[in-house]
């Protein structure tokens, strides 16, 4: 068998979580491969509502092996918190096991996260301040420490004793905040080292065996395409490496591309965004406000809190993640949000000073200035949380759902009418 992944097809908050939660059935293994604990998915079942944030999707099946692969930067107190949780909630965590070679994120990233952003001012990128980008910086610079460092006591003192002078040097003279001490530092990271040591392992080789065996692997992304550092609306987009992007599971699992099978994109039936930059269709007064309180789960961030901008669907964006990520099939999630409106927009296409635009724009300043063109539709008007089959859907719920695959250009194979496991139509 082959691995197949999970992408989120805007801006994140798309339902990935409760996507993998569903999928998670079909495959053995189930592997987070990219971004920290500043992507959030939430998942309602049987025992209750969860907020993960490291924890792969399918820890709710506890015969599945849930692996945290080596393109997650990992803050191990924010780890060692989730584990506690679902451990005290029933939940085991006896087949979680975290890649050797992700990187740490350290509280030095932290706190250059918050001051980075208080610098900027009004140009705030609207991180969620948890050290994710500062990490990943530090990835790349080859100044970062890595799990294999972090369960060994003496490569941590190597490794921080190269590292923590640069960063101090960095907080005094730039920023002038306090130091932090070495000693404190490295004791605290040695327990939490001692603490995580027995999850640690070498993920990649996991999957590749698996792999060989025949297995299927769900491979499950964090964030949004629109988010991607290279495909997304920059600079406000996130920091990880490897991409966003479905083509970022392979290097942030440890396999080889010709072993992804499949690529399932998750959308909204509307669009959202949280922090800033441009997002074309976002809507502003009363129907932005109604838009983000309806449904059972109001859009409010699962990793910050903050509320959602809220929009109509934006074909043309979600048509180029479509593209980008070599999508195979869709999610279409939270159509019963639009359960009340009696009429629905989406938007088919934009134009720039009266113009066209033939495709989704590179530049945040030209995206921030185009035009979208709508096209309205008739609402429905009455709750579709009951549907179990999609001939169970109004009419217009199922023209509407038929237009946006239509606009997408791959077909949409599950149609999500609440958050319980139950409410996902397959077509």
């Amino acid at each position: 068998m082959s691995a197949f992944v999970v992408i989120g097809g805007q801006w994140g908050d798309e339902g990935k979580g409760r996507t993998v939660d569903l999928l998670a059935q079909e495959a053995t293994i189930v592997v987070r491969y990219s971004a920290g604990n500043n992507a959030g998915h939430t998942i309602i079942n049987h025992l209750g509502r969860f907020a993960l944030h490291l924890v792969p999707a399918g820890i709710f099946y506890p015969e599945k092996l849930c692996l945290i692969g080596n393109g997650v930067v990992i803050d191990p107190e924010v780890l060692l918190e989730e584990i506690e949780q679902l451990e005290s909630r029933g939940v085991s965590t006896k087949n979680l096991f975290v890649s050797d070679r992700c990187h740490v994120l350290m509280p030095y990233h932290r706190l250059l996260d918050e001051l980075e952003e208080q610098a900027r001012g009004d140009a705030a990128l609207e991180t969620t301040r948890r050290g994710v980008g500062p990490a990943f910086v530090d990835k790349v610079a080859r100044l970062g420490i890595r799990m294999a460092d972090l369960i060994e006591p003496d490569a941590l003192r190597e490794r921080l004793k190269l590292v923590l002078p640069q960063k101090n040097t960095l907080l005094e003279r730039l920023y002038e905040a306090k130091p932090f001490d070495f000693d404190e530092l490295y004791r605290a990271y040695v327990e939490f080292g001692c603490q995580l040591k027995p999850y640690v392992r070498d993920t990649a080789a996991i999957v590749i065996e698996a792999l060989d065996r025949g297995e299927k692997v769900l491979l499950e992304g964090a964030q949004g395409s629109l988010l991607d550092l290279d495909a997304g609306t920059y600079p406000y987009v996130t920091s990880s490496t490897p991409s966003s992007l479905a083509a970022g599971a392979a290097i942030g699992t440890g396999i080889g591309p010709t072993q992804i099978e499949r690529v399932v994109g998750v959308y909204k039936a509307y669009m959202t965004r949280v922090g800033a930059g441009p997002m074309p269709t976002e809507l502003l007064g009363e129907t932005g406000d109604i838009l983000r309180g309806e449904g059972p789960e109001p859009e409010f961030g699962a990793t910050t809190g903050r509320p959602r901008r809220c929009g109509w669907f934006d074909a043309v964006a979600s048509r180029y993640s479509v593209r980008v990520n070599g999508v195979t099939s869709a999610v279409l999630s939270r159509l019963d949000v639009l359960d009340n409106f009696p009429s629905i927009q989406i938007c088919t296409g934009y134009e720039l000073d009266g113009q066209p635009v033939k495709s989704f724009p590179s530049a945040t300043a030209v995206l921030e200035r185009v035009t979208p063109i709508y096209e309205e539709h008739t609402g429905w008007r009455q709750s579709t949380s009951a549907a179990r089959r999609f001939s169970d859907l109004p009419k217009e719920a199922q023209t509407y759902v038929e237009r946006i695959e239509d606009l997408l250009g791959c077909r949409i194979e599950y149609v999500s009418v609440g958050p319980e496991r139950e409410q996902m139509i397959i077509r």
